[in-house]
């Protein structure tokens, strides 16, 4: 694995367990973390130190963890070419952080959207340290291993910015150490999936419209209700348009599971109405979902199996990790 990787470029994400993987979780990042393991070297970890900067019952953290490993490798990602691993058995995220912390200016940290986002919502009783400086574990998430490319969204795009802001600043004062990572953006075109009750509300894992959420173990009987109860418009064209969001919406993901182009779409249901359109689109992905929820059933059942996988990818992790973390120690003026 070691020798692999430093021939091709490698890719680093985190999905972080504070709620259940749905479809646009799917189709706008796990999709796209398979593909890029034919092409990079990818590492690729269950962010459950992310998770306890908020609110989360233990044990559902904890059946959430293995929920997300089994479906890393129900959707294809493979443990003889990625690497996978739960964060926080990984000791060295944590420690680097500390260092980092010390090389992160209290305003760039303050500025990050998402945690003026949260503190609105939480209130001055809510926020804690850990919510304020995410950011910059984030950022040693991905420095750690040197990462070359990190795939983000648009609101992800800050932090990966601020992950570059202090891994420029270390290479100046320490020396180079750091690679600085690069955003990879996947296709546009199906990088979003929307809320089916409130198609301009991005779906979400943890949305309190549940019922406009896929999620991805959801049985065919509630995907099909979900699907015949997500929002249209009072018109009867099937066809993508800024003022059809959710027909548009519908669409994105029949494209998304089926492979077709939105165009192909568009003309196969042309002329039906939408009753007959939604039906066909919840039949679609409960058949891509199909194979997935068998294979999860697999791993999920067999934790042996998912222990020493999630074990042999955190020793592979490690390794890689220490190097850095050492480098860094030797760098600050650490004994080690």
């Amino acid at each position: 694995m070691e020798e692999s990787i430093t021939q091709r470029k490698r890719v680093y994400s985190a999905l972080k367990p504070t709620g259940d993987l749905q479809l646009g979780n799917y189709i706008g990042a796990l999709k796209n973390m398979v593909k890029l393991q034919e092409d990079y070297d990818c590492i690729y970890t269950v962010a459950d130190m992310h998770s306890i900067t908020v609110d989360c019952v233990p044990a559902e953290l904890r059946k959430r963890t293995y929920d997300f490993m089994a479906l890393f490798l129900a959707i294809g990602l493979d443990p003889e070419k990625t690497l996978l691993f739960v964060q926080s058995h990984v000791s060295a995220h944590a420690e680097l952080t500390w260092v980092l912390n010390c090389n992160t200016m209290m305003g760039e940290a303050s500025r990050m959207t998402q945690f003026k986002d949260k503190s609105k919502k939480a209130g001055k009783s809510g926020i804690n340290v850990g919510l304020f400086d995410y950011p910059v574990l984030m950022a040693s998430d991905i420095l750690l291993y040197q990462a070359d490319l990190v795939p983000v969204g648009k609101d992800q795009l800050q932090h990966l910015e601020l992950a570059r802001n202090i891994a420029e600043r270390f290479n100046n004062r320490y020396s180079a150490t750091f690679t600085l990572p690069e955003p990879y953006v996947g296709n546009k075109a199906t990088s979003k999936i929307f809320n089916l009750l409130d198609p301009k509300s991005k779906m979400g894992k943890t949305d309190d419209s549940v019922g406009g959420v896929i999620f991805l173990l959801d049985q065919p009987d509630v995907i099909m209700k979900k699907f015949s109860r997500a929002v249209t418009d009072s018109e009867c064209e099937i066809k993508a348009s800024a003022s059809k969001p959710g027909i548009t919406n519908l669409l994105g993901i029949y494209s998304a599971v089926t492979g077709k182009t939105v165009a192909a779409a568009e003309k196969e249901f042309a002329g039906r109405d939408y009753a007959y359109f939604k039906k066909a689109v919840g039949e679609a992905v409960v058949e891509h979902l199909r194979p997935i929820q068998s294979e999860y059933k697999r791993y999920i059942s067999d934790k042996a199996t998912l222990e020493k996988i999630m074990k042999d990818g955190a020793d592979k992790a490690s390794y890689i990790a220490r190097k850095t973390l050492s480098k860094v120690y030797r760098k600050v003026g650490f004994v080690i």
